[in-house]
């Protein structure tokens, strides 16, 4: 099922006399194909959850639409839109066997028992917990219980799965996992699916498609390696890698680009203030005897060395940030004991943004 959102906005009033009021979601308009698992992800308060639950229908939009296919379900009740909700705190009744919890919405809709238990079994199966029916939740692992939530929001046979948070309270391996049968279980199914998440690194791992946000606004959507290689703005290219990509006050001038008293590399833009981005592979390392133009050179403090890749951790004096991490083969021989180390620059991992907008300069 397509959904569309059309110049969707959600404002709280203030909680406080006289004080500001909130703009969630800000004119939000974007549109999602039908079958594909799509990730919203920004930080805290930038809108994600809310833009979920105003899809669910838990919340009103104050204004804007939403579309289910060619159907408006903006004032739709949420048990008439067709959806299935897992939330981050999976909601099981404690009381309830995982059977009896996943057979719930079919009860509530009035489902034959016989039939219930089919659709409860092949919604178990799916999610790989056929076995554990007879239990109760406080029986089971963070993770099992997750399998549980997201087979009662399937097994309605729903033509929209949201999914709010939905591995943030599992360990690292557990999220791994999960965040792979969560795919796994789009792909087999063809549900469309959005999925509201603050890890980037999960959102890029699993979504077919991304929608960056920042204070209600989106950012920049599109497939995750395409945003990663091609940020619209500041923003973006910060919130976006791990390590996070570096980012120094640079300067164009004379057709250069120059970080300090470096020109790292050419270019035809006009004179002006710039930030420059560097992903941290984007670094060649190159010893003193090589290259005398288009280095920038970085002071170093550490390297670290992680198996197949030795990241350096250094400093600059441009650099917003205090450190500069960059990330090179293992098999690359540095000198031992330096205390600089040259670098020339990958042009597709440089990015110039406005000093004053931060937009990106293409």
């Amino acid at each position: 099922m397509k959904i569309s959102i059309q110049n969707l906005t959600k404002i709280f009033p203030s909680r406080t006399k006289g004080g500001k009021e909130v703009r969630a979601v800000d004119d939000m308009s974007i549109e999602i194909p039908s079958g594909k698992l799509v990730g919203l992800l920004g930080p805290s308060g930038c809108g994600k959850s809310t833009t979920l639950f105003m899809l669910s229908g838990l919340e009103s939009p104050s204004s804007g639409k939403i579309l289910f296919d060619e159907q408006d379900v903006t004032t739709l009740a949420p048990e008439k839109r067709g959806i299935g909700l897992v939330f981050q705190n999976y909601a099981l009744y404690p009381h309830m066997t995982v059977e009896q919890n996943i057979r719930f919405p079919l009860d509530n809709m009035r489902i034959k028992k016989e039939e219930g238990n089919a659709r409860a079994l092949d919604a178990a199966r799916l999610v790989q917990i056929e076995d554990l029916l007879a239990r109760k939740p406080n029986e089971l692992s963070g993770g099992q219980q997750q399998r549980v939530a997201i087979a009662r929001a399937l097994v309605k046979m729903p033509n929209v799965l949201l999914l709010d948070e939905p591995l943030s309270n599992l360990d690292a391996r557990l999220r791994l996992q999960t965040r792979e049968e969560i795919k796994r279980i789009q792909r087999e199914t063809g549900i469309t699916t959005v999925f509201v998440t603050h890890d980037q690194e999960e959102a890029m791992s699993i979504c077919d498609i991304m929608v960056v946000m920042k204070l209600g606004v989106v950012q920049q959507i599109g497939e995750p390696q395409t945003i990663y290689d091609d940020p619209a703005n500041l923003f973006v290219a910060n919130f976006l890698g791990t390590p996070p990509i570096n980012i120094f006050k640079g300067t164009i001038k004379g057709g250069k680009v120059y970080i300090g008293f470096e020109a790292i590399m050419k270019t035809d833009l006009p004179d002006q203030d710039v930030y420059v981005g560097i992903r941290p592979e984007g670094f060649i390392y190159e010893d003193n005897n090589r290259v005398r133009t288009n280095i920038l050179t970085l002071d170093v403090d550490h390297i670290e060395v992680m198996g197949r890749d030795k990241s350096i951790v250094a400093t600059h004096e441009s650099s917003t940030k205090p450190t500069v991490r960059c990330i090179i083969d293992s098999d690359v021989a540095l000198p031992k004991d330096a205390d600089k180390l040259r670098f020339t620059l990958k042009p597709n991992k440089v990015f110039l943004f406005n000093a004053e907008t931060e937009e990106r300069i293409r």
